[in-house]
């Protein structure tokens, strides 16, 4: 009750804060819409700069901006990095709605240097640990098979690895893969990957816009401790209509886009299909019509504009990956989301947006020669989410951000049943519920000229429900608890409740025009946890919430950067070091039976984690050759007890490095515009090799090898580094836009690990079989798997029309 009240207390001591800047004198507001002016798309991150008062709006993922200011004759400046600039002299006397469509023109970067006006976002925002990717340099990125991917564009950020080719996800500032929060139109994306981990579940054609928080997350956001990554699709061109599409090496794609009534709705329409599968049986009879080794996805969107003060939005997305090796035998795994928006606007100040959306992940695998002798396995998580969100707008240097989430999450952890000689055995788990609500209040405030503040809070609260409660006892660290009671609850029935506050808080200090200083801290509360322990995480890892055993993983994180831009904004660099301490990180006892285990939580450790780092980066923005270089300098550890405890009799365990710890991250990416028809882009990467665990000696019993760690020590040695380099080359034009036919188009040829590199994936141990005489030693040898052991060309055809 005392958590409530001061809750309250905090959040009504917000209000009045903010109540009282906005009531300061009377004020006037210009606000509405920024677009495409060739397709009606909004920009999201548009600014409205106004010269008299050195500061203006952003537009936020709807396009939607407001700018509240004293009656007045004003110059604003309407302005979107690639585009050319509006300026408008407004002489302001009462509210006023100003919707813009900014042309895209070369002019605009000239411009900037020219008037030097421009706000350079890198160094004044007060975002920091946070990267936007747009499409169109997603684009211009060589990528595995010529084909354009989000998530491989953003492992080549500062502090964003993965831990090698085949491995789903990827990791951030020492972060676990389940730490992630990936949202497609603030649905929650499960499992990111096609193909392990080599292609995203993103298609390109459909994307508008990406955002990573790595620190100083918003109040807005919850529910995972190391990133989240907003993903917005495109609304669809609500003027004309569109197809893009391509034909590469791997899979092909196709997108229409048009108005379903011109300038007030649209859609969008986007699909691609694998065809390994289908190109192989023509060069072989190994792959029967049963086999399938594929995957597919489709992504839709529809938008209606109802009038000025009402929008409507609604998207979902459909994905699978099959690897069926016969009629009987195989895996396969995909998600589902559908989301439905609502954007309202309460006067000129106050902007809504109320969600609604569904995502769905199921996964599984089948094994057996007839429907007389098999086993199916299938698992699923299900989410259903309603979340209302406000903005109010109070004045130029003060925006307020409130609302609250409820989300209820449904899990299936093993649907299984196993065939034996026609005889059926059901081995199924039972389902699992939870619900998670919050509410968050945050405010971006301008203190000076120089200092800008952003400030929040947000309450979550986590109530694990109905189904059968177990209860284990204590033992040593490191073994298996005892089960000493289980008890069965009505379907909804509370069995552990949590609750917890999330402070937020970010600065920026403007020490000149081109620099400044950046801080941020911020608590964060994960109720669900992806279980694996494995070396990388599979899309059959399994989905488990917090419970009366398993308590939710809770992280803090203070971050501190240096922002400085060179000749005009030219240039941009950035210094930032960070340090994560985490509480309840989730480990195995050894030797854990994760798989269809109904007493899979007497096997779960529960420890502390900590991450630090230093993240450079410098970025050329202009010119012929553009890009960036990022180089991370980082660890991340674990201290559990049981793990790694060496030889003391009480079991307490040392730090030691978690298996996506990685000491140095090196990437670069450059692109070269030879001429408007043809350009180059690279990639290299260079990440420290990842830890493992082996055996420091060995005992020999009756011919064979049993290994043996000393100490105990978990992830005790390190895999060779990881480097490849990736070249690609764009021919634009090469039939579409000339000789009278319309659109564009592009051949894109390049060359994935240019110099065949055999990164290693794992090392693994195995004995000689051949028999050995008593005086020698029985043979060992250690194994190198490499998911990719040579360079892969690729050609690839982009269209639009």
């Amino acid at each position: 009750m005392m958590k409530k009240n001061r809750l309250s207390a905090i959040l009504g001591l917000l209000c009045l804060v903010s109540s009282a800047i906005g009531s300061a004198q009377p004020q006037h507001t210009i606000s509405g819409y920024i677009k495409d002016a060739s397709n009606g798309e909004a920009l999201i991150g548009a600014t409205a700069y106004v010269s008299e008062i050195a500061n203006g709006a952003v537009s936020n993922a709807y396009g939607f901006y407001a700018l509240t200011l004293p009656k007045g004759t004003y110059h604003v400046s309407f302005r979107y990095m690639g585009y050319t600039d509006i300026h408008k002299e407004i002489e302001l006397t009462g509210d006023l709605r100003l919707n813009l469509e900014l042309h895209a023109g070369e002019a605009q970067l000239e411009a900037v240097v020219v008037t030097g006006e421009a706000l350079d976002e890198n160094v004044q925002s007060i975002e920091m640990s946070t990267a936007v990717m747009d499409i169109k340099s997603i684009e211009k990125m060589p990528a595995f098979a010529g084909e354009v991917d989000i998530i491989k564009s953003i492992q080549l950020l500062p502090g964003v690895s993965t831990v090698g080719e085949g491995a789903s996800g990827f990791n951030v500032r020492g972060g676990s893969v389940g730490q992630n929060l990936v949202l497609l139109d603030e649905a929650p994306v499960y499992q990111s990957s096609h193909m392990f981990g080599f292609f995203s579940v993103f298609n390109p054609d459909a994307v508008k816009d990406v955002k990573l928080y790595k620190g100083g997350i918003p109040a807005k956001y919850g529910g995972r401790l190391s990133s989240i990554l907003d993903i917005r699709m495109k609304e669809g061109n609500n003027k004309t209509y569109d197809v893009t599409g391509g034909i590469g090496t791997v899979f092909s794609r196709l997108a229409v886009e048009g108005p379903l009534k011109k300038d007030k709705s649209s859609f969008i329409i986007a699909a691609r299909r694998s065809y390994a599968d289908v190109v192989a049986r023509t060069f072989t009879d190994a792959l029967e019509d049963d086999t399938g080794l594929y995957f597919y996805d489709l992504t839709a969107k529809t938008n209606f504009n109802i009038n000025e003060k009402n929008r409507v939005y609604v998207s979902g997305y459909f994905g699978r990956d099959v690897f069926r090796l016969d009629e009987f035998q195989g895996f396969d795994w995909g998600n589902r989301t559908a989301t439905v928006r609502w954007n309202h606007l309460y006067g000129s100040k106050l902007f809504s947006n109320i969600t609604a959306f569904y995502s769905n992940y199921d996964y599984g695998f089948q094994l057996g020669e007839s429907d007389l002798d098999k086993y199916d396995w299938k698992s699923e998580i299900s989410t259903y989410n309603f979340k209302p969100e406000f903005t109010w707008f109070i004045n130029a240097g003060n925006e307020l951000t409130f609302g609250g989430e409820a989300i209820l999450y449904q899990f299936e952890p093993a649907n299984a049943i196993t065939v034996s000689d026609g005889v059926t055995a059901d081995i199924s788990l039972d389902h699992r519920k939870a619900l998670e609500t919050s509410l968050y209040l945050g405010n971006d405030q301008q203190l000076t000229d120089r200092l800008t503040l952003q400030y929040g809070l947000r309450f979550s609260r986590f109530d694990y429900m109905g189904g059968t409660a177990y209860q284990y006892g204590d033992t040593l660290p490191g073994m298996e608890r005892p089960l000493i009671a289980v008890e069965e609850k009505s379907d909804w029935e509370s069995i552990k409740t949590f609750g917890n506050l999330e402070p937020r808080a970010s600065f920026r200090y403007q020490l000149s025009k081109v620099t400044s200083v950046k801080g941020s801290y911020n608590r964060m509360n994960q109720y669900i946890h992806l279980i694996s322990n494995t070396t990388a995480a599979t899309p059959i890892d399994i989905w488990q919430p917090s419970s009366n055993n398993t308590r939710p993983q809770q992280g803090d994180q203070v971050a501190l950067g240096y922002f400085r831009n060179f000749q005009s904004n030219t240039y941009e660099t950035s210094a930032e070091v960070y340090y994560k301490w985490s509480h309840n990180q989730v480990d195995y006892i050894d030797g854990a039976d994760l798989f269809i285990n109904e007493f899979l939580e007497s096997q779960l450790l529960s420890g502390r984690g900590r991450a630090y780092g230093l993240e450079l980066y410098a970025k050329k923005n202009t010119g012929k050759l553009t890009g960036w270089v990022s180089y991370t300098l980082g660890k991340s550890e674990l201290k559990v007890d049981g793990i790694n405890y060496g030889y003391r009799k009480d079991r307490v365990g040392s730090w030691y490095p978690t298996k996506f710890d990685q000491r140095h991250n090196l990437k670069v990416a450059a692109f070269y515009d030879l001429s408007k028809k043809v350009s180059f882009s690279s990639n290299f990467s260079f990440i420290s090799g990842t830890p493992t665990t082996f055996p420091t000696d060995r005992i020999m019993i009756q011919e064979y090898v049993i290994p043996y760690i000393d100490g105990n020590k978990r992830n005790n040695f390190r895999i060779p580094a990881y480097h490849r380099l990736d070249l690609a080359m764009t021919i634009n034009n090469v039939w579409r836009g000339k000789k009278g036919r319309s659109g564009e188009d592009n051949l894109v040829v390049s060359v994935y690990n240019v110099y065949a590199r055999k990164n290693p994936f794992s090392i693994y141990f195995s004995q000689g079989r051949e028999r050995q005489s008593a005086e020698q030693p029985i043979a060992t040898s250690a194994n190198q798997l490499s998911m990719l052991g040579t360079l892969i060309p690729a050609i690839s055809y982009n269209f639009k029309f």
